[in-house]
């Protein structure tokens, strides 16, 4: 469209650009239909709001030109249009798209998880995003823009900016115990990319199959079979994955969330880790590390992550979902040696590497010490309103048990007998605008339970709405039977 009237910089010339297809199927049309498929295409571009009010169209000659048509039947249908009201002339002004047409807007879709907004909202995996440490983030940025080099803004290294794996390196050496060589860090678009990108690799070397924890997040399976590769559900004992049906499965790789078991709440023992790093050697397998909030311990120091044991048998994967925000989309993995080309090719091929700005930001909030603030910020918040959630409990739901390590976001609550069953007692939530999870909902076969058990979310919770929605819970369950 170089010989076009509208100019590049006039008002209204990204409109007209983004209307220009449409006119081009009415110039291809045979002869004798050409003006009226003209005429139809601009009058549907105003229609649709593809040409706004304002927006200056070519000349005739200009448009004849391009569309390589008559010049009268491009002047005929700016007539037509003009009498319909779509369009208006000035004398010696050109031709406008006028201001009688109204187009509906196109309204863009909020797919984004949300709360259901119920009158309490114990459901789990979400952080307090109110903790978001604004100012720190805000102050970290400017210093980014102002001293990031220029030619850092082109196509990053796949992995990540070296600054960022460095930084994460001894991040998580320091905090998680992991052996983190910057080289074999990997940036990602948290855990859930880590998954994928792992899942495609061990497609292309020719695995079908994954075990996974059962229970489990259902994302993992998702993610895994984005990738062409099915899961197989495999049994927890108190200890952890049960190594027996793990062995018996036939499986080379693995998910495993051993820091703190999601959902059921448990650290794998010691003597679990070892028969795990067991089978993988003996297998020529890999462990999967997903150590979605190995951070939040809070009777003790958290235990170290399973990577630092066996560096070449365990992928470790983190992110600042629950420390920051999920919304932020930075994450980690850290592969074995034998795998490290393969992840950082397939990172490359999907996106060519995360935001460099962004990149750059975490590295210098975690070179500053503000993550570790934020963490112990959350830590502080999130302990306390587990302390909270724990109490009411006691206090509405006497009898009832709260199972899992003094960890994490969430825990396991079972509540007595006499509530039961389950099915019955979730209506009653349902009823009493009051958001629970069941355990059942993360097991692979799930069954009818006379026995409530629920995944209590708490981090995103403050202690009154905690202690308020825990009275809910009780009131909409009625006088124990």
């Amino acid at each position: 469209m170089t010989s076009s009237g509208t100019s590049p910089d006039a008002p209204g010339a990204a409109g007209w650009a983004a209307a220009w297809e449409l006119l081009l199927p009415a110039a291809s049309a045979p002869a004798r239909a050409r003006g009226r498929s003209l005429q139809a295409a601009l009058r549907e571009a105003v229609r649709s709001g593809r040409l706004t009010p304002g927006t200056r169209l070519p000349s005739s000659r200009e448009l004849a030109a391009d569309l390589g048509v008559s010049r009268g039947l491009v002047t005929e249908a700016y007539e037509q249009l003009t009498a319909e009201g779509y369009l208006r002339s000035d004398q010696g002004a050109g031709t406008w798209v006028g201001g009688a047409v109204r187009a509906a807007l196109p309204r863009a879709r909020d797919l984004a998880p949300r709360s259901p907004g119920a009158r309490a909202d114990f459901l789990p995996g979400t952080p307090d995003l109110s903790l978001f440490p604004r100012a720190a983030w805000s102050a970290a940025q400017r210093g980014v823009l102002a001293e990031l080099p220029h030619h850092t803004l082109g196509y990053p290294d796949p992995r990540g900016l070296p600054r960022l794996r460095t930084a994460l390196a001894e991040l998580l050496a320091r905090r998680r115990g992991v052996v983190a060589d910057p080289e074999r860090v990997t940036v990602v678009s948290g855990v859930a990319q880590a998954m994928t990108l792992l899942g495609f690799v061990l497609h292309a070397r020719g695995m079908r199959t994954v075990g996974v924890e059962d229970p489990a997040s259902p994302e993992h399976a998702t993610l895994y079979a984005s990738a062409g590769i099915g899961t197989v559900p495999l049994p927890l004992d108190d200890e952890g994955l049960a190594v027996g049906p793990l062995r018996a499965s036939g499986v080379r790789a693995v998910v495993t969330t051993p820091a703190h078991q999601f959902p059921s709440g448990i650290a794998y023992s010691a003597r679990r880790r070892a028969d795990l790093l067991d089978w993988a050697r003996d297998v020529d397998g890999l462990v999967v590390e997903d150590d979605y909030d190995g951070d939040f311990r809070y009777d003790r120091a958290p235990v170290g992550a399973l990577q630092g044991l066996d560096p070449e048998r365990v992928a470790y994967t983190g992110s600042v979902s629950k420390s920051l925000a999920p919304g932020l989309r930075l994450g980690w993995l850290l592969v074995p040696a034998a795998l490290a080309e393969e992840v950082v090719e397939r990172k490359r091929t999907m996106d060519l590497g995360n935001p460099v700005v962004d990149q750059a930001l975490l590295a210098r909030f975690v070179e500053r010490g503000d993550y570790d603030r934020q963490l112990r910020r959350c830590q502080r918040a999130y302990k306390e309103r587990r302390d909270t959630l724990v109490a009411a409990l006691e206090e509405h739901f006497p009898g009832a048990e709260v199972s899992g390590i003094a960890a994490g976001l969430h825990v396991i609550a079972t509540l007595p007998d006499r509530y039961g069953p389950q099915d019955r007692f979730l209506e009653s939530m349902t009823t009493a605008d009051v958001a629970v999870r069941p355990l059942t909902d993360y097991t692979w076969a799930p069954k009818e339970d006379d026995v409530v058990r629920l995944v209590l979310g708490y981090a995103h919770v403050s202690p009154t709405r905690i202690r308020e929605g825990v009275r809910l819970m009780a009131e909409a369950a009625g006088p124990a039977l």
